[in-house]
């Protein structure tokens, strides 16, 4: 097994290379703010709002047919099917008042900001079923969401994260002290704030799904950092005259070969799902497949070079006077 010829121990000096690993971090974040500026995220209908229609593709009923059939304006591409089927994937938004019917434009504008999304999907429906013969069972999925469900779901998913990230913060200050706790919430931030500016860069579809993949990337990345932080612990009150660069450098290597065969066997679970897990899944596993790479870099480069830079407080308690038997002199 290649296992075999992985050294006992390693004696990677990485603190030496923090500088280089905080440039490059500073480097990828000012470069995901800016595309998170500039491109934004490619919201999916959960946060954006709008139908996502998957009609059985065949002969007849082909991207080209589709699109020409529609009524209004949408976004019309092929796909595999999680059973592996050839089908066609359309998505479009509400439509415009004025095409919905004089009966829907004597509507409040209330009730039209309701009920627009619903009218444009069953126009759309009836049309397609019309011209291309289709059938309620030619289409698979028929998934519609109005833009106030939509708001509360994308303002839900950013709290979701915001708190995961306080409740992380006052589970390392309560578990070790506030120069980890502030090391681990900075590396977790990193992660987060790169996803995103790599799915701003790539216009990945971001969805529920992804704040999922999101929030398993925060657990991730802070079991990997707790790990390094319970053995640099661990060291420093053996060694206590070691310096803190030394210790944090010794616990690293000593946690190397387990974060190795971790990431690497939950990679290989997650590229199982990218590539064969079809469309629907393919945002959620590439995320966590990029969270797994950014979160043991930011647990090596940002965690540890964050509390190197802060200093450790451990077992440097003040001495006190204990009275009582004071032992032979």
């Amino acid at each position: 097994m290649l296992l075999r010829y992985w050294p006992e121990s390693t004696k990677i000096k990485f603190m030496s290379l923090r500088m280089g690993g905080a440039l490059l971090s500073l480097l990828m974040i000012t470069a995901s703010i800016y595309f998170l500026a500039m491109r934004g995220l490619n919201l999916g209908v959960d946060f954006a709002g709008g139908t996502v229609m998957e009609i059985q593709q065949t002969e007849t009923v082909t991207v080209e047919t589709v699109r020409a059939a529609m009524p209004f304006t949408a976004e019309v591409n092929s796909a595999v099917g999680t059973d592996a089927r050839a089908i066609i994937v359309v998505k479009f938004g509400a439509a415009d008042p004025s095409k919905l019917g004089d009966e829907f434009t004597t509507l409040k504008p209330e009730a039209q900001a309701e009920r627009a999304q619903q009218v444009t999907n069953d126009i759309v429906k009836e049309t397609l079923m019309e011209k291309l013969g289709l059938t309620d069972e030619d289409f698979l999925r028929d998934d519609s969401v109005g833009p106030k469900v939509s708001g509360e779901l994308f303002r839900s998913g950013i709290l979701a994260l915001v708190v995961a990230l306080a409740l992380m913060l006052a589970y390392i200050w309560f578990r070790f002290e506030w120069q980890f706790s502030v090391g681990a919430v900075a590396a977790l931030a990193h992660d987060v704030i790169i996803t995103l500016g790599v799915f701003s860069l790539l216009q990945l579809e971001f969805n529920l799904t992804t704040i999922a993949a999101l929030l398993t990337i925060i657990g991730y990345s802070m079991n990997d950092t707790v790990v390094v932080f319970d053995r640099v612990r661990e060291e420093r009150r053996k060694y206590k005259k070691m310096p803190d660069r030394q210790v944090i450098d010794q616990s690293l290597n000593m946690t190397l070969s387990r974060t190795l065969l971790t990431s690497g066997t939950t990679l290989l679970a997650l590229f199982a799902i990218f590539f064969l897990g079809g469309p629907v899944l393919r945002g959620m596993s590439f995320a966590l497949i990029w969270g797994i790479f950014i979160g043991t870099y930011s647990s090596i480069f940002i965690a540890s070079s964050i509390v190197l830079s802060l200093g450790m407080d451990l077992n440097k308690k003040p001495a006190e006077d204990v009275t009582g038997f004071q032992g032979v002199r």
